[in-house]
């Protein structure tokens, strides 16, 4: 479904509930009290381990509702107390972006107008906790950010608008995440005074339905024996979370955002090789391009070797010796 949604968003006092926990959330979560939104309550995980020490630390969204003065309630489970706590909010709306833990049939009952959940992916395409990462590894040009009604079933509600993103190119997961997520929240601040109204009428899901579960560290790995494309789209896609990596040697490896190089490379080239080759597009430049099993290469803007920092891939190159072959031991 293209956006429909064309009316202005308008300041309400209408209260709502936001249910989230990453930072897109957070970011959501601004957006709309930047709008003028009554959010009354905010749903979020509980404080969980972070950094080395595994400091207890709020949520992003968490933070983001103390800035602004909201009463969170935190819990990884949505049971009947919970539930009991989500209606004394007195919110007539619950909005959902990315909290982590799916909301029981009594939950989703709790609140006059339902939940509405901010996707992203061009539903029923990607249901799931990883639409983006899954359709970067696909090679998808484009995906959407789309508002449906919740349901008991996983992402299979009907949908109220939807907005479409172009991928951009050399592009991590990260970073689409976080224009979608500006793209979702205007699109969703515009549609709030119909859904408030009850004047928004969601059309079925059309399409064949695909998934997208979270992805694991073993999606991660770059195995420079397949061929260009799919190299840049399971690097792109794997960033920041879980991360891409290779070997070095022995030595782990992590990849910054990719590209296709379309320049010629040397004939000798291997799978897995990292040459420094002359650039595809400033003449007079030069990049450094890891070699792919169908003989054509990826341009690697950064990379981080094991206990340093995320570096230039130029200077990175400069420190090694002889020849570099990625992707599996010496």
């Amino acid at each position: 479904m293209t956006e429909s949604a064309t009316h202005p968003a308008q300041p309400t006092s209408t209260p709502i509930l936001f249910a989230g926990t990453p930072e897109i959330a957070a970011q959501a979560l601004r957006g709309i009290i930047a709008a003028g939104y009554n959010v009354t309550a905010v749903l979020t995980r509980p404080d969980a381990p972070v950094g080395r020490k595994k400091q207890l630390t709020p949520s992003p969204v968490a933070q983001a509702a103390e800035e602004a003065g909201i009463p969170t309630i935190k819990t990884a489970k949505v049971d009947a107390d919970i539930t009991n706590q989500v209606q004394q909010t007195g919110a007539r709306l619950g909005i959902v972006v990315a909290y982590g833990a799916l909301l029981p049939q009594p939950a989703l009952e709790a609140l006059p107008l339902g939940w509405v959940n901010l996707h992203y992916s061009r539903l029923p395409q990607y249901r799931g906790a990883a639409p983006v990462q899954h359709a970067m590894l696909n090679g998808e040009a484009t995906t959407a950010a789309t508002i449906f009604q919740l349901e008991a079933g996983m992402d299979t509600g009907p949908v109220h608008a939807s907005a479409e993103y172009t991928i951009p190119e050399a592009t991590s997961a990260g970073t689409v995440l976080t224009e979608l997520t500006t793209l979702g929240t205007s699109l969703l601040t515009k549609l709030l005074p119909d859904l408030l109204a009850g004047n928004s009428q969601p059309v079925r899901q059309q399409g064949t339905p695909s998934h997208a579960p979270k992805l694991t560290r073993e999606d991660a790995y770059i195995d420079p024996s397949e061929p260009a494309e799919q190299l840049v789209n399971r690097i792109n896609a794997t960033i920041p979370e879980p991360g891409a990596w290779t070997l070095n040697g022995e030595n782990r490896l992590k990849l910054g955002p990719t590209r296709l190089y379309h320049g010629d490379l040397s004939p000798d080239a291997t799978p897995g090789r990292v040459l420094q080759a002359i650039s595809d597009r400033a003449p007079g430049d030069s990049l450094i391009v890891l070699t792919a099993g169908d003989a054509r290469g990826v341009v690697l803007t950064q990379v981080q070797p094991a206990g340093k920092a995320m570096m230039n891939a130029a200077d990175w190159f400069r420190g090694q010796q002889g020849t570099v072959t990625l992707g599996s031991a010496a």
